[in-house]
């Protein structure tokens, strides 16, 4: 492949110290620059009675519901398009700080005219959010680092089960019923939304837009880190040297040794290489977004989501309905929402790092599902209060694991920016229409069993189950493909579209030697 307008990055390497470090050195310093990005990255990202005040009849308030997902679902493509061009440190803060504006202003809402416009726009500015985070994190981390930093600074995994927290914030903000003559409701909404806009304006001014632009890394740190991130798209960056030399020292390429690192950027100062390009150097390009929606696991797991989220939001959204139907009611019921969550956080923090430790996402989820399976087939048998409540801890615990699971494959499987950025935010797109399911799925008329919900929901979990089983047959039987030497012609088609102008975003997942997370 020739390039006519070489980036200077294409002949320059790490620094010779980067690939001689002895191991005893590169862990402290791995340790060193993970825990900086922990303390300056995750934190700023972890971010009764509605319907008697609003005068809501019939099914507006589950008309209230869905519409959010309208506006949600639609805008979650193209933010992540542009996130990597406004900077991830910038367009995040904005979006939640517009979130935490409309979110106040929800407590002001008087009628179902009011609700509907209120929710429409809450879902554009908290659409992007999500699909943001979890690009935004693949930009920093390595693949297999992803999961249980979400999960363990209440990002995606634990962002979900945070129901927990908010059931306790919301029994004491319920107290303040009637101060300043507003409903004890309307002060969740306004106090939640005052506290989102300065988290916003915090986390504006602490994350960093990249490693190379993080200014709490010394001069050698942030060397290391953009090493030790790169070297993971190292050999998928370049196809003329896998050309030559198809077998480096392994196939996964998280584990690319130094050797082989150095035989690549030897070959480009010696001008035997094509251009490496890095993934933050990567310009938007239409073909990639093409690619991505056209990605077949994007479009499985998607869907797999979609049984979950509809699990999810129905238990986060109706839960405390449902334990009202046990003889709850008001602050009781409220504190009861609580205790399902707390076994499912802590599993949820024990799976991401065992899901992290081995670099496993599918298998780890065909074990969790059936905790929920089963907690629906028992609160759909059961005849006592008592153990419909006991099933809310099964499907909770199986439930919230698997989230952060599905939701690190794309990551973990896509590679070049603009390639992830779509799967990432389609995943999401076809999941979050779950979101309409999950709101009708539980009406009045069901109560007090809600029989009908919970038999819709247990249908869609099953779904999941299945198509995530399909998603880990897929990627074995491509990893085995890729191994025997079947997808070599991947290099080819790519050197073509370099060659003719067609694209310069990097091979990527494309690449032979690219193996995909279960």
């Amino acid at each position: 492949m020739k390039h006519s307008e070489p980036a200077p990055s294409s002949v320059t390497g790490p620094d010779e110290d980067l690939l001689s470090l002895d191991r005893e050195r590169e862990r402290q310093l791995t340790r060193t620059v993970l825990r900086k990005l922990d303390l300056h990255v995750l934190p700023p990202l972890a971010i009764a009675g509605l319907e008697s005040d609003t005068h809501l009849r019939g099914n507006q308030f589950n008309i209230g519901l869905a519409v959010f997902y309208i506006t949600y679902i639609i805008v979650e493509l193209p933010s992540n398009w542009v996130l990597k061009k406004i900077q991830p440190n910038r367009w995040l803060p904005i979006l939640v700080f517009c979130w935490g504006i409309v979110t106040t202003l929800s407590g002001l809402i008087q009628n179902f005219g009011g609700l509907v416009a209120i929710r429409m726009v809450l879902g554009l500015c908290e659409g992007g959010i999500l699909p943001g985070i979890v690009l935004y994190l693949s930009t920093l981390y390595k693949p297999h680092e992803l999961q249980l930093r979400r999960v363990a600074h209440l990002t995606v995994g634990v962002f979900y089960a945070s129901g927990a927290f908010g059931g306790l914030l919301a029994t004491a903000i319920l107290k303040m019923d009637g101060v300043a003559g507003e409903a004890g409701w309307r002060w969740i909404f306004i106090l939640e939304g005052i506290a989102t806009c300065v988290i916003a304006i915090g986390a504006a001014i602490i994350l960093p837009a990249s490693l190379e632009a993080a200014k709490f890394f010394t001069e050698d740190e942030r060397s290391f880190a953009l090493h030790r991130f790169r070297s993971v798209h190292l050999i998928t960056a370049s196809a003329a040297v896998a050309v030559r030399n198809p077998s480096p020292s392994t196939t996964d390429p998280e584990k690319v040794s130094t050797e082989a690192q150095a035989q690549v950027y030897d070959a480009l100062k010696s001008g035997e290489a094509p251009v490496i390009i890095h993934q933050e150097e990567e310009q938007f390009e239409w073909r990639e977004v093409v690619r991505g929606l056209l990605d077949i696991q994007a479009w499985v797991t998607g869907f797999a989501y979609f049984g979950i989220i509809v699990c999810l939001y129905s238990f986060s959204l109706f839960l405390p309905t449902i334990i009202a139907g046990l003889g709850y009611t008001g602050g009781e019921a409220q504190l009861r929402t609580v205790p399902p969550y707390i076994p499912a956080v802590v599993l949820t923090v024990v799976v991401a790092f065992m899901a992290d430790r081995y670099r496993l996402r599918g298998p780890i989820i065909l074990m969790c599902l059936p905790f929920t399976i089963a907690g629906y087939i028992l609160v759909i048998a059961a005849t006592t209060n008592e153990a419909r409540y006991g099933a809310v801890f099964l499907i909770a615990a199986g439930l919230y694991p698997s989230a952060p699971c599905i939701l690190s494959i794309l990551p973990n499987n896509s590679s070049g920016h603009y390639k992830k950025a779509t799967t990432v935010a389609l995943q999401l797109a076809i999941a979050n229409t779950g979101g309409f399911v999950a709101t009708f799925a539980y009406t009045k008329d069901q109560a007090p069993r809600y029989i009908k919900g919970h038999s819709i929901v247990l249908g869609f979990v099953c779904i999941a189950w299945l198509l995530v089983g399909a998603n880990v047959l897929y990627c074995r039987w491509e990893n085995r493909a890729r191994a025997a030497g079947s997808r070599q012609s991947n290099i080819e088609e790519y050197q073509a579209l370099w060659d003719s102008g067609k694209t310069r975003a990097p091979i990527g997942d494309r690449h032979p030697d690219f193996r995909y997370t279960l």
